[in-house]
């Protein structure tokens, strides 16, 4: 399949290269990855063609060391090779942990390139662990803050929260896993959106009247069985009630929406579904939502939601 748009995701510092090697091994495909790091043992175990060593000068190949400064120097010094692998892009999305040293400081200077070369640029990004102590959380609080002001729409995804919804105990590897795959949820969703032909189509320039200049945005996914009596209706319900998500999407002024079957589901089952969204955001919100069969998902439904609630966090 050739991608309609050309869509880049640049996996920037050690929580960006893991997100990377998560979503090739699902085989996640129609984009184009680029691992962005300080750290270069750390980025030369991402499964990717295109890697950036950024800040050798500055760190010879050792990290940030846990300083945003650092990581905003390293990109700095690298800004011409991080615009070459910007143009001709219509869309970029950059994914981090925040509250380290290079995601933390780069992401939001490599999100204002992409911005200013005119691509569609999206922040997903993670809030860190309440375990992993306050610097972290509020160096990631200044970097939150920082991606907002630099991207066209940002989503941020609460660790914590994330681990409240997993049932049981999760070991750690196995809970940044969990993280790794919401990442990929989001950015899957709404690649997908774009890149895959639809019944009822949703092109770019759909996308690009919702996500530009946005704000804050918040994706939920929710899968519902064929066998229940409204499966599209129940995926609605259970994307926007996502535990993950950091906002209601209560009032969201912005709605793209994706429903995806394995089998033609009825214009009536669809109406319902976009009622459910309609009683919920803002009377005057843009919504927009298209429908894509796959011929994988033989016993249930999938919805995604993008939904654009504000310019503050």
């Amino acid at each position: 399949m050739t991608p309609l748009v050309s869509i880049k995701v640049f996996g920037v510092g050690g929580s960006g290269g893991n997100t990377i090697n998560y979503m090739r091994a699902a085989d996640f495909e129609g984009v184009e990855f680029i691992a962005v790091n300080t750290d270069a043992q750390a980025l030369s175990l991402v499964n990717t063609e295109e890697r950036i060593q950024i800040g050798n000068r500055l760190t010879r190949g050792l990290g940030a060391g846990g300083d945003p400064n650092v990581g905003f120097k390293a990109l700095e010094e690298n800004r011409d090779d991080m615009n070459h692998f910007l143009q001709e892009t219509d869309m970029v999305f950059i994914t981090c942990g925040m509250g380290g040293g290079t995601g933390t400081g780069a992401a939001p200077a490599l999100a204002q390139m992409a911005k200013s070369q005119g691509a569609l640029t999206v922040g997903v990004v993670t809030r860190p662990f309440l375990f992993e102590g306050k610097r972290r959380k509020d160096q990631a609080d200044a970097g939150i803050q920082r991606m907002l002001n630099s991207v066209d729409t940002l989503i941020v995804i609460s660790n914590d929260r994330l681990l409240q919804s997993v049932k049981g105990g999760l070991a750690v590897k196995d809970a940044f896993k969990e993280v790794d795959n919401v990442l990929f949820q989001a950015i899957q969703g709404i690649s997908d959106i774009i890149n895959i032909p639809g019944l009822i189509n949703v092109d770019f320039a759909d996308v690009k009247a919702i996500m530009s200049d946005a704000g804050v945005g918040v994706m939920g996914v929710g899968i519902s069985s064929t066998e229940v009596e409204h499966p599209a209706v129940e995926a609605v319900k259970n994307a926007i009630q996502n535990p993950l998500l950091e906002y209601s999407i209560d009032g969201a002024v912005g709605v793209v929406f994706n429903i995806t079957s394995g089998q033609d589901l009825s214009l009536h089952e669809i109406n319902q579904a976009a009622e459910v969204i309609y009683n919920t955001v803002n009377p005057d919100a843009n919504v927009i939502f298209g429908t894509v069969i796959d011929e994988n998902m033989k016993d249930s439904v999938k919805v995604t939601v993008i939904a654009i609630v504000g310019k503050h966090l």
